[in-house]
């Protein structure tokens, strides 16, 4: 009986756990990145730099059953973000030829939600048209959706679960951020990212149709600060108070953000995907037990 076959284009942290899942269930893998030694046993690897032309041309004699596009700016510049996203998305729709995958799913952030007073989105809301960065992550967004091919997009918001991760480095040193303004975040852990993404491909290998859109968040957006302080009590340490900030400061804006925003993610439930880690809590106790 032939295996369902999956490849995963720039198979860093998520495409390797995502893999590894599929893999559990029988299925072929093959990874592509710069330094394809960096993949794991199981997968066949493959050297390649998807910002470059033709890189990604050998992938249409290949013919995998799925392909699952991971992409990474090449650096934290707007001209980073059209090269790791926009480019490479051409370019993996050039290599794929001919040939038309059962499905392609594009890993795609909740950066691309214009929101950032604090309000709800979903799969559906508005897009923001002026943070290049995330013009050229919607810029390949709608490449894949509009290229003719079966394809899903999904997009994760704050994705944690790296022992010794600068969010706990810096709340350990006592450096919380501020109160108020109150600025929502929404993350999820590693774990459910490789799961909920191994959950979508393994609906459509078996009949399912999915959506094309999904937002990957937790159940829980929650304001920064309430974040930062129960991380520090759950490390033992003591929460003092801060100096509330003036309401004119954008503090996602002191951090580096793009606003802030709370994520609805009805769809992730409704395909029967089951959270591991379904609140901040609970993932960061997981994760404050491996430190």
């Amino acid at each position: 009986m032939k295996h369902s076959s999956v490849l995963i284009v720039g198979c860093g942290d998520i495409g390797i756990r995502t893999g590894g899942l599929l893999m559990a269930q029988g299925w072929d893998v093959a990874g592509v990145r710069r330094d394809s030694s960096k993949l794991p046993a199981g997968f066949v690897a493959y050297a390649a730099n998807y910002t470059q032309p033709a890189s990604l041309n050998f992938i249409e004699r290949l013919e995998p059953d799925f392909v699952l596009a991971t992409f990474n700016p090449a650096d934290r510049t707007p001209a980073g973000y059209k090269a790791g996203f926009q480019t490479a998305m051409s370019h993996l729709i050039s290599g794929l030829g001919s040939h038309r995958p059962r499905h392609t799913l594009m890993v795609s952030s909740t950066r691309v939600f214009a929101e950032a007073r604090g309000g709800w989105v979903d799969d559906d809301s508005p897009l923001t048209n002026d943070d290049p960065c995330a013009l050229a992550i919607i810029t390949a967004e709608q490449q894949l959706l509009a290229s003719g091919h079966n394809a899903s997009v999904v997009r994760f918001a704050g994705i944690y679960g790296i022992p010794g991760s600068r969010l706990i480095s810096r709340v350990r040193r006592g450096d919380l951020c501020h109160p108020e303004p109150v600025s929502y975040t929404n993350r999820i852990h590693r774990a459910d990212c490789a799961g909920f993404l191994a959950h979508l491909l393994q609906l459509v290998d078996a009949g399912k149709t999915i959506k094309r859109l999904y937002t990957g968040v937790d159940d829980e957006p929650a304001p920064r600060y309430e974040v930062e302080a129960w991380l520090a009590r759950a490390m033992g340490l003591e929460v003092l108070p801060q100096q509330k900030v003036p309401a004119s400061v954008d503090q996602s804006t002191e951090r580096g953000g793009s606003g802030h925003k709370r994520c609805r993610n009805k769809a992730l439930h409704d395909s029967g995907y089951q959270l591991i880690y379904p609140d901040y809590k609970s993932g960061y106790t997981a994760l404050l037990a491996q430190n």
